[in-house]
């Protein structure tokens, strides 16, 4: 058993209520390697920005449990070398679908987990909730848990359509679980596919797509119930254009990648949304570089050539989630 405590990390408790206080957004950015967690360290430590390091269930297999726990270690440590005197830092499970995996990730030093039980019946969900809260709170780790559907895929997590959260049932949800925080759904998707063509208007000027708008109503009727508890944006990558077509420009082939409107993004983090979840930018920045790179320098074969552009370009677009839309600057 490790509790996350000697670890250096923090949990979500005090960043979440601050947050909410304060009318910005905890960025969560999912990592599967050192560049990624190398990227958001830096980031965060340059602009001081609490943050939440974001590991799903594939995540962790691919990188080993062990290790992770090593590198959530360091993190604090390099954040520390790099200047951040007392770093916020969250280590969190992404997605986690069972209380046998919330269980071991608890163990193994996470100080949150999330509780995916969206797909299950009503009740069923409430029940698997509350045994996840009941198991970590012995230790001081916060849950995350989920009501309604999103559409999208990611890793081990997929749907073909999403299903609204109905805030008649969320206060009965929070309050038979005890969780800490609720991630709901208002339109958000995984992937970098978020919305079928079909679903969005085009721009004239660009002929790009434009995604048809969060259901706010759905978010102010949870807020309405729920006031100031904590709630959680999943799906929330922007898929910024300029990477996809320089991934397009160097051999890829995204049709039709589109993501969540910034502006939308800005307005729900100065709402009771206090965690925004980004992965699929942070991928889309990595692949972009390393295919620039390999392009460019056909005989490159020393991973640190394209790898590093890639760690920069992440690092680059880390801030300016950090700064521009979610407003967690200076707040550590």
């Amino acid at each position: 058993m490790v509790n996350f405590k000697e670890l250096g990390l923090v949990n979500t408790r005090e960043m979440f209520k601050k947050a909410i206080n304060g009318g910005y957004a905890i960025p969560a950015f999912n990592f599967n390697n050192m560049e990624q967690l190398q990227a958001i360290i830096q980031a965060a430590a340059e602009t001081k920005s609490p943050v939440i390091l974001q590991v799903s269930k594939g995540a962790r297999n691919y990188a080993n449990q062990t290790l992770l726990r090593y590198m959530a270690e360091g993190a604090v440590a390099y954040a520390k070398e790099l200047g951040w005197e007392n770093p916020q830092i969250v280590l969190h499970l992404d997605h986690g679908d069972s209380f046998e995996l919330c269980k071991s990730c608890v163990d193994m030093g996470f100080s949150s987990v999330m509780i995916d039980g969206s797909h299950l019946p009503y009740d069923e969900n409430v029940a698997l909730t509350k045994k996840v809260v009941e198991y970590a709170h012995q230790f001081d780790v916060t849950v995350e848990g989920e009501l309604g559907v999103l559409a999208g895929v990611e890793d081990e997590v997929q749907s073909d359509h999403h299903t609204y959260t109905r805030p008649e049932e969320v206060v009965d949800f929070t309050t038979k679980t005890g969780c800490d925080s609720l991630a709901i759904s208002i339109g958000t998707s995984h992937g970098a596919n978020k919305f079928k063509p079909e679903q969005c208007t085009r721009d004239a000027k660009t002929g790009r797509l434009v995604p048809p708008p969060l259901a706010f109503d759905v978010l102010d009727g949870v807020m309405e119930q729920l006031p100031g508890f904590p709630i959680v944006l999943h799906g929330s990558s922007s898929v910024p254009q300029e990477e996809v077509e320089t991934i397009n420009k160097y051999g890829g082939a995204l049709v039709d990648a589109i993501g969540i409107p910034e502006e939308q993004l800005r307005k729900a983090a100065k709402s009771a949304v206090c965690k925004i979840n980004i992965d699929s930018d942070s991928r889309l920045a990595m692949t972009a570089a390393i295919r620039e790179v390999l392009a460019l320098k056909p005989a490159e074969f020393d991973p640190r050539k394209y790898l590093g552009p890639a760690r920069d370009n992440m690092k680059k677009l880390y801030i300016h989630k950090i700064k521009d839309v979610l407003g967690s600057d200076g707040k550590a």
